[in-house]
């Protein structure tokens, strides 16, 4: 099966040959598939998927950092920093702790660099790790920040592990 990605494709005016002479329409918009590029997987916040509702579901690096921004000052998801991650990306993905998570084969494990915007950043806070949302300038959206979500510097939590990219998956 080959990797397709979903796009919308917009209305756009049509000029038709009739006769020899031209008459403009509209195009209805359409779904249309195409193969994935250099540039598709240069670009990490493209959505590649085959279901529309997946595409629908999907979100973006924004979209994870609003979810916890969303809920800053919030004690709801203490002690549940995976579960929290798993929401911000609305994810099909479940990983029992931020410890598993990190250890899967769920996504490359990269320890070095500054985590990319959206990506899951790791530490060996606790036996069983803790997780946060990076912003891309070094800084993480994170539950137990001072007890609660918040924002605070990627160096806030000591034993940092690395990164993985974000997703919905």
């Amino acid at each position: 099966m080959r990797i397709r990605k979903l796009c919308q494709v917009a209305a756009v005016s049509t000029v038709l040959l009739i006769g020899g002479g031209t008459v403009a329409g509209a195009a209805p918009a359409t779904d249309a598939r195409s193969e994935i590029t250099a540039a598709d997987i240069a670009d990490p916040s493209a959505v590649i998927t085959d279901s529309p509702e997946e595409l629908a579901a999907a979100r973006t690096a924004s979209q994870a950092i609003a979810w916890y921004a969303d809920r800053t000052g919030s004690t709801a998801y203490e002690g549940y920093c995976e579960r929290a991650a798993r929401l911000s990306w609305n994810r099909t993905t479940h990983h029992a702790s931020a410890k598993e998570h990190w250890t899967s084969s769920d996504g490359a494990r990269h320890t070095t660099g500054t985590p990319p915007k959206g990506s899951f950043v790791f530490w060996a806070i606790s036996a069983n790790y803790h997780v946060g949302i990076a912003d891309g300038n070094g800084g993480v959206w994170a539950t137990n920040v001072n007890h609660r979500i918040g924002h605070a510097r990627q160096s806030y939590f000591g034993s940092y592990q690395g990164w993985k990219a974000g997703n919905s998956n």
